[in-house]
């Protein structure tokens, strides 16, 4: 008698664990009746009854509760075995700012992804600069300017290029924009990193006294794209909403202080790339996604002078 094909026995396995030919085809992708004509193919071959077919359902006959047991345990030693020649994954924990994250990075994964097949990806979304040995964090991404701290080293993703938009209904009703000072007397919307007040500050403007305030750029974003009026934010978080309409821009600056977006990470790995492989393939893949044309190119003027 020759050994059954292994998708033979693991068609058996399902029936045999599901009791129940319907629901083994499901996890199977097949037919009912195509699971129940390989059973009984089975059957026929090994010349014994593996299954009770009665209205109520399946049940093993004692051949097939003997068969089942070893069959079992012969398909998983080859799935262990299968397992143990794929290379282990290696995992990368990012932190990143959660606006960052929801609104650049988290779009962007699937495609690190497909590329990457042996690396695993864990983010973790804050605002606070990681401890990177107490949270057991490789890299961050944080906005403002280096030094982050002692022992770590910083990369500039992208610098701070700040963007006034709105939704497309919301600029219709506007009048040109031409100075920092047309923005007096508007509805604005702040984010935590008070970018409205810190450049109409830097004009020598006061800001109007009641604003919509967020903590957060993601949430200044989306009350923008709703109407409710203007968000002053990173040219990055916007740019596919930029693209497909969802928001209009009206103005904007590039910070000239060094501000930005910054890859941080313990010096000491920095200095030893062929230890860590994996992290610098994630950092050159970061920085070739933030060059893209799509997240910080534009061909409209800058009007830093204004």
């Amino acid at each position: 008698m020759r050994t059954p094909p292994l998708n033979t026995l693991r068609l058996f396995d399902a029936a045999a664990r599901h009791l129940n030919f319907r629901r083994a085809a499901q996890e199977l992708n097949l037919t009912q009746g195509a699971v129940a004509q390989q059973v009984r193919r089975l059957e026929q071959e090994l010349g014994v009854q593996l299954f009770h077919r009665q209205a109520r359902g399946l049940s093993l006959t004692e051949a097939g509760r003997r068969y089942s047991g070893p069959v079992r345990r012969a398909l998983a030693i080859v799935e262990d075995a299968t397992r143990q020649l794929q290379p282990d994954k290696a995992r990368i924990t990012l932190s990143v700012p959660p606006s960052l994250a929801s609104k650049w990075l988290v779009p962007r994964l699937k495609f690190f992804m497909q590329t990457h097949p042996t690396i695993e990806v864990q983010t973790v979304a804050s605002e606070k600069l990681a401890d990177f040995r107490s949270d057991s964090v490789d890299l961050a991404i944080r906005q403002g300017h280096p030094p982050f701290g002692n022992g770590l080293e910083a990369t500039l993703l992208a610098p701070l290029d700040l963007c006034a938009v709105c939704s497309p209904e919301h600029a219709a009703g506007l009048a040109p924009i031409k100075q920092l000072s047309d923005f007096l007397g508007l509805d604005l919307i702040h984010d935590g990193h008070g970018h409205w007040d810190s450049v109409l500050a830097k004009a020598g403007l006061n800001t109007p006294g009641r604003q919509l305030r967020f903590s957060h750029s993601a949430l200044a974003i989306d009350a923008a794209a709703s109407g409710q009026g203007i968000a002053l934010v990173p040219r990055l978080l916007v740019a596919a909403d930029l693209q497909q309409g969802r928001l209009t821009e009206i103005w904007s600056q590039q910070q000239t202080n060094g501000e930005g977006y910054y890859i941080v990470r313990p010096a000491t790995q920095a200095q030893t790339p062929t230890q860590t492989p994996e992290i610098h393939e994630m950092i050159d893949w970061l920085l070739t996604e933030a060059a893209g044309p799509e997240s910080l190119n534009s061909s409209r003027p800058d009007y830093t002078s204004c």
